[in-house]
């Protein structure tokens, strides 16, 4: 009752403009939660009753938590959420999470390419979280991952997960060196290694695509339709819109907000996909893209969109965004260009078949080959890159198109093999460790020791699979057949060991080489098994297959090195691992004291290429 009379004291000097002294209004607080004397001070280290949890010590400290509850204004005609909405919230949350790392202020760069799993639906809440996996020298990449829940239900699904790049920047606009970022958990610390691998295939991918138009036929496809009908002609699906930028639509800089921008661009392409199938398009997947420079309140956004070429089932549209001030004599500045992947669904949630498209002459006959070829390197990214481990082929075939990806799901591979947490030490000899890792279907293992030798000597030695007949007795040769590039390079591996086929074993083997990206990392060599048109399978070989295996060098100091070999053991291989981690044999242990001894004797020889 004492609570309730203070309230009533507390309301009548609100109403009379009377200053409430702090100790009473703490006092009528603590008394209306259920306590009748006077507030004490706190004892350190004791919770505050009814206070917010505080974040898990382990928590990653970038980490930064968004849910949304999806409201009619968000969605679009069906009761879904616009996927421009979405992307605004994406942005949101990724910033968030850079500029606490940061400390600054940060713009978006660039974002990968997204996927999208399924719509979300009005009533339903968006679940994002979004956190620094790396830090550059002042650019960081942030991991997004995207659910959605169902209130009613208590159904959670994925939608989307997405990686973007963000530039932190100074007070006069200048770059900031940022600091490095260490990672705590399993998961943190395998997308902080495989972040340098995203970044290496972000770096390239524009050659990618020249590359895959060099080799391409320049012949347009046919003019009729696939029902028979004539194509729909380009020029009918172009769109232009203007917005201006106004302050709710600029971020805390004074530049526009990137993710509005986004969305901006998301309702000219879907305008433009409309005109195309004359029915109401699904955004299924964005291109990789990056932002060319900032506009500020006060621009004139210019967008436009064209579809740029159709498929069966799919279509790609083009858009791009430039910024003007009030004076039209002033050149436009190119802010934004995206390719965005539309679909149509019918009633069943099938895609149905799209009309095609007749591209304009010149650069409408460019960007629909253009189209072409970015598809086939979304189908080489989804299936290479995108894919579980598990859920990969042991050998891919490899081209020149697909060969940035196969590089990159190499090294990711191994990276992710080294930073698992969960290695058990199974047995011991002298200076040679032996590691094994059971995890769902695949026995790992892991052999190091402590070499005296430099870690870019070590890198340099046992990168070159023609030299490892001198010290590794199971191969017998190793063929150079193809230099892709500095970092990578194919060969044709034949071993001594005999197949149950009483054959010699031979591998087409993908080697791909990384020196350190930043001070702490360590030298890799990454092998997997490809497939050459030019190197089928031979009756005179069993064809061997590897999976995931390779080196990790880390220098210990400047003359001492830890070396350590990593190998995802295939069916086939089983019985010889297990033979030798249990101790009934001893090749591991004697291949890898032969190893140091190989690198002991060629080190003075060697001339490390820096």
């Amino acid at each position: 009752m004492l609570s309730f009379f203070w309230l009533r004291c507390l309301l009548k000097m609100v109403k009379e403009n009377i200053v409430v002294p702090e100790e009473i209004l703490n006092f009528c607080c603590n008394g209306l939660q259920g306590s009748t004397s006077p507030p004490r001070a706190q004892e350190p280290g004791e919770e505050v009753p009814g206070a917010m949890e505080s974040p898990s010590p382990t928590r990653n400290p970038t980490e930064v938590q968004m849910s949304q509850l999806v409201l009619p204004c968000h969605t679009n005609h069906c009761g879904e959420l616009s996927t421009g909405q979405l992307l605004k919230w994406i942005d949101t949350a990724a910033c968030l999470s850079a500029e606490r790392h940061a400390g600054c202020p940060c713009v978006t760069a660039s974002m990968d390419d997204i996927y999208f799993e399924r719509t979300i639906s009005v009533g339903q809440v968006v679940n994002i979280k979004a956190k620094v996996n790396r830090a550059f020298n002042s650019s960081m990449e942030v991991g997004i991952q995207v659910s959605y829940e169902d209130l009613c239900s208590g159904k959670h699904s994925s939608i989307c997960k997405a990686y973007a790049t963000f530039v932190a920047q100074g007070p006069s606009g200048c770059k900031v060196k940022l600091k490095p970022l260490t990672p705590q958990t399993e998961e943190e610390k395998i997308e902080h290694s495989i972040a340098a691998e995203r970044r290496r295939m972000r770096l390239v991918h524009k050659d990618t695509l020249k590359d895959l138009l060099t080799g391409s036929p320049q012949e347009t496809a046919e003019l009729e339709t696939r029902d028979g009908s004539v194509a729909v002609p380009a020029e009918n699906t172009r769109v232009e819109s203007v917005e201006l930028v106004l302050p709710p639509h600029a971020n805390h800089q004074g530049n526009t907000f990137g993710g509005q921008i986004m969305a901006w661009m998301e309702n000219v392409a879907t305008i433009a996909a409309s005109r195309l199938c004359h029915a109401h398009p699904t955004l299924q997947a964005i291109e990789m893209f990056h932002f060319r420079g900032p506009s500020q309140v006060g621009d004139r956004l210019v967008l436009k969109a064209i579809v740029n070429n159709s498929f069966k089932n799919s279509m790609e549209v083009g858009v791009c965004a430039e910024a003007h001030g009030q004076e039209m004599s002033v050149s436009r500045r190119h802010i934004n260009s995206a390719f965005m992947t539309f679909v149509v669904l019918d009633e069943k949630g099938r895609p149905r078949t799209l009309p095609m498209v007749t591209p304009e002459p010149g650069d409408g006959e460019r960007r629909y080959r253009e189209a072409s070829a970015r598809k086939k390197i979304r189908l080489d990214r989804k299936y290479v890159v995108s894919c579980k481990q598990t859920e990969v082929p042991l050998s891919v075939p490899w081209d020149q198109s697909n060969k940035v990806y196969l590089s990159y799901n190499n090294v990711s591979a191994l990276k992710t093999l080294i930073a698992k947490a969960n290695w058990a030490l199974a047995r011991e000899k002298e200076k040679v460790q032996i590691y094994t890792l059971e995890e769902d279907k695949f026995l790992s293992f892991r052999i190091e020791m402590l070499v005296c030798i430099t870690a870019s000597q070590a890198f340099a030695l046992l990168s070159d699979l023609r030299r490892r007949h001198e010290w590794d007795k199971h191969y017998a040769s190793a063929e150079l057949i193809q230099q892709v590039d500095d970092d990578d390079m194919i060969y044709h591996v034949v071993s001594q060991t005999l197949s149950h086929e009483n054959k010699p074993q031979d591998f087409v083997i993908l080697a791909s080489r990384r020196k350190p990206c930043s001070k702490g990392d360590p030298y890799v060599v990454a092998f997997r098994s490809v497939t050459l048109p030019t190197h089928p399978a031979s009756d005179s070989f069993t064809r061997g297959e590897t999976l995931c295996s390779g080196f990790c060098i880390w220098p210990e100091s400047e003359e001492m090195s830890k070396v350590a070999y990593y190998n995802q053991a295939t069916p086939g291989y089983l019985n010889y691992v297990t033979t030798n981690v249990v101790g009934l044999s001893s090749n591991f242990c004697a291949t890898f004291e032969a190893c140091e001894k190989f690198l002991l004797k060629n080190k003075e020889d060697l001339i490390v290429r820096l």
